[in-house]
C-alpha cells in the first residue's frame, strides 16, 4: 500500500469517526430525552423498564442477525441505512398522533436498539479493512475516544436541552445527528450493495466462469449447514473456537457489562446518599472524568502503537477489566473528593484500554469470523447489560450501592482472573514451543558442519589411498620395495 493511499485511508476513517462521534452524541441524548418522555406520555416508572427492556432485546436479536445481514449486504449499507432507519423512527415519533405515541415509543425502542448494534457490529468488524493492516489499535482508539467525548457532552446536555428547548427539539437533534453519520458513511470508498460479479449467470442459468460450486459452498459456510442438508456447527461457535481462549473473553465481555449495569444504575442511588439537594453532581464529575482518562489512555495506546508496532492484545484486556472493576468498586466506597476523582480518571482509563484491547484481539479473526463474533458479542453484552439492570435494580432496594457493585464487579474480577491465567498459561506453552524448535533449529544446524567435515576427512582419505594405490601399482612392476600404503592395499591392487 502505498502512502498515498494509507494517508487517504485514514482521512476517511477520520471523517466517520466523526460523524459516529456525533450520532453517539444523538445516542446519549436520546436515551435520556426517549427515557424521560417515556415517563412523562406513560407517567408509570414500569413504562420506562419495559422500553429499556425493549430497546436492549432489540438488540440482542441485531446481534444474533448481523452476520446473515452482512452476508447480504455491504458493511457500508448496513451502516448507512442503519443511521437512516434512527433518523427515521425519530421523525415518526415527532409526527406523531397523540394517540399513537405510546406505541410510537416502544416501536422508536425496538428500531433504535437493532440499528444501533448492527451499526456498531458493522463499524468493528469492518475497520480493518478501511484503514488496512497494523493499524487496528489507531483505529479502535480514535473511535472509542470520540464515542467517549459524545457520551459525556450528550448525557451533561441532554437536561438542559430538554429543558429549554423541549422534547421535539431535542428528537430533531437527534435526527439530524444520524443523519449526519449516515453522510460521512456514504464518503467510504467502499460499495453501497453486496458485489454481484459472481452471481451472473448466463442465458441457461448457469454461472460464468463456473463459479456455482465455490458459490453453493459459500452460501453453505454461511447459513451453517452441510450441502446434504444437515446441519453444521453454528459459525459463531466456529468463531468462538478459531482463537485461543476466545470464548472465555466473549464471556468475561457479558460479565463485564453485568459490571456496567451495576454501577450505571447505583450511580443516582450513592450520588443521592451523597447531596439529596444536588444528586446530579457527583454523577456529572464522575463521568466527565471518566471520560478524561478514556481519552488519555487512547492518546497512549496510540503512541505505543507507533513506537512498538505491537497492540495491547489479549492480557490487556484481562488485566484493564481487573482494573475497571477494581476502581468502580471504589468508586462507592466513600472516599474522599480527590480520591474519587483520581479513582474516576483510573476507571475510565481502564475502560478505554479493554475496549481497545477487546475489540482488536477479534479484529485478527478472518473476515467472515470476525463477523459472526463481534455479532456473537454484543449479543452477550446486550444479555449481560439487560440482565443486569433488573436484578441491580431489585438489589439496590435491599442493598447498598457499594455491596450491589460490589457483587456484580467482583464477579467480573474473578472471572478475569482465570482468563489471564488462562491467557499467561497459553503464552508460556507458545514461548516453550517455539524454545523447543529454536533448540532443535540450532542442533539441526550445528550438525551439518559436522557433517561435512567428516565427509571431508573421509573423501581426504580416499583420496589418498588413490595415490597409495597408484604408486604401490607403479612399484610392484618396477621390483622396487614393498608397498607403501600396507599390505591389503598392494593385496587389493595385485589381486584387481
Amino acid at each position: 500500500m502505498t502512502s498515498g493511499t494509507a494517508a487517504l485511508q485514514e482521512r476517511r476513517y477520520r471523517i466517520l469517526v466523526t460523524g459516529y462521534a456525533i450520532s453517539s452524541y444523538g445516542t446519549f441524548l436520546n436515551v435520556v430525552a426517549l427515557s424521560l418522555y417515556v415517563y412523562a406520555v406513560t407517567d408509570r416508572a414500569l413504562a420506562v423498564g419495559v422500553f429499556m427492556a425493549v430497546r436492549l432485546a432489540a438488540g440482542f436479536v441485531a446481534g444474533l442477525a448481523a452476520a446473515a445481514v452482512l452476508a447480504r449486504w455491504s458493511p457500508k449499507g448496513v451502516m448507512f441505512w442503519a443511521n437512516v432507519a434512527q433518523a427515521a423512527a425519530l421523525l415518526l415519533l415527532v409526527l406523531a398522533p397523540d394517540g399513537f405515541r405510546t406505541g410510537t415509543l416502544f416501536a422508536v425502542s425496538a428500531v433504535v436498539g437493532a440499528s444501533g448494534t448492527l451499526f456498531m457490529v458493522t463499524l468493528r468488524s469492518s475497520i480493518p479493512d478501511m484503514v488496512g493492516e497494523g493499524r487496528h489499535t489507531w483505529a479502535n482508539s480514535l473511535m472509542v475516544s470520540g464515542r467517549s467525548m459524545a457520551m459525556v457532552a450528550g448525557f451533561a446536555s441532554s437536561g438542559v436541552v430538554v429543558s429549554l428547548l423541549g422534547y421535539t427539539a431535542a428528537f430533531l437533534v437527534d435526527m439530524a445527528t444520524f443523519l449526519v453519520c449516515a453522510l460521512t458513511v456514504l464518503l467510504l470508498p467502499m460499495p453501497m450493495s453486496p458485489a454481484r460479479g459472481n452471481e451472473e449467470k448466463d442465458s441457461q442459468g448457469k454461472d460464468v466462469e463456473g463459479g456455482q460450486g465455490n458459490r453453493e459452498e459459500e452460501g453453505a459456510d454461511r447459513q451453517g449447514r452441510r450441502r446434504d442438508g444437515r446441519r453444521r456447527v453454528p459459525a459463531a461457535l466456529v468463531a468462538l473456537g478459531a482463537v485461543p481462549v476466545l470464548g472465555l473473553m466473549v464471556a468475561l465481555r457479558g460479565i463485564d457489562a453485568l459490571g456496567s449495569s451495576s454501577h450505571n444504575a447505583a450511580l443516582p442511588v450513592y450520588s443521592t446518599e451523597l447531596d439529596a439537594d444536588n444528586p446530579a453532581v457527583f454523577v456529572s464529575v464522575f463521568w466527565c472524568v471518566w471520560a478524561l482518562g478514556n481519552v488519555l489512555v487512547q492518546q497512549v495506546l496510540q503512541r505505543y502503537t507507533k513506537r512498538t508496532g505491537r497492540s495491547v492484545g489479549a492480557l490487556g484486556f484481562g488485566l484493564g477489566t481487573i482494573a475497571m472493576s477494581g476502581t468502580f468498586i471504589l468508586a462507592f466506597a466513600g472516599l474522599p473528593w480527590a480520591a474519587t476523582v483520581l479513582v474516576a480518571l483510573l476507571a475510565g482509563a481502564a475502560d478505554g484500554l479493554t475496549e481497545v484491547s477487546y475489540t482488536s484481539h477479534l479484529q485478527t479473526l478472518p473476515s467472515p469470523l470476525r463477523t459472526h463474533a463481534f455479532g456473537l458479542s454484543a449479543t452477550v453484552e446486550n444479555l449481560g447489560f439487560g440482565v443486569g439492570m433488573i436484578v441491580v435494580a431489585a438489589a439496590l432496594d435491599v442493598f447498598t450501592p457499594l455491596s450491589v457493585v460490589g457483587v456484580a464487579h467482583g464477579a467480573a474480577i474473578v472471572l478475569a482472573m482465570v482468563y489471564v491465567a488462562r491467557v499467561l498459561r497459553g503464552r508460556g506453552a507458545q514461548e516453550a514451543g517455539e524454545a523447543q524448535e529454536t533448540h532443535e533449529a540450532q542442533e539441526a544446524q550445528e550438525a551439518v558442519p559436522a557433517s561435512e567435515a567428516r565427509e571431508g576427512k573421509q573423501g581426504k582419505q580416499v583420496e589418498q589411498g588413490e595415490q597409495g594405490e597408484q604408486g604401490e601399482q607403479g612399484k610392484g612392476e618396477s621390483g622396487a620395495g614393498p608397498a607403501r600404503g600396507g599390505h591389503r592395499d598392494g593385496a587389493e591392487v595385485s589381486g584387481g
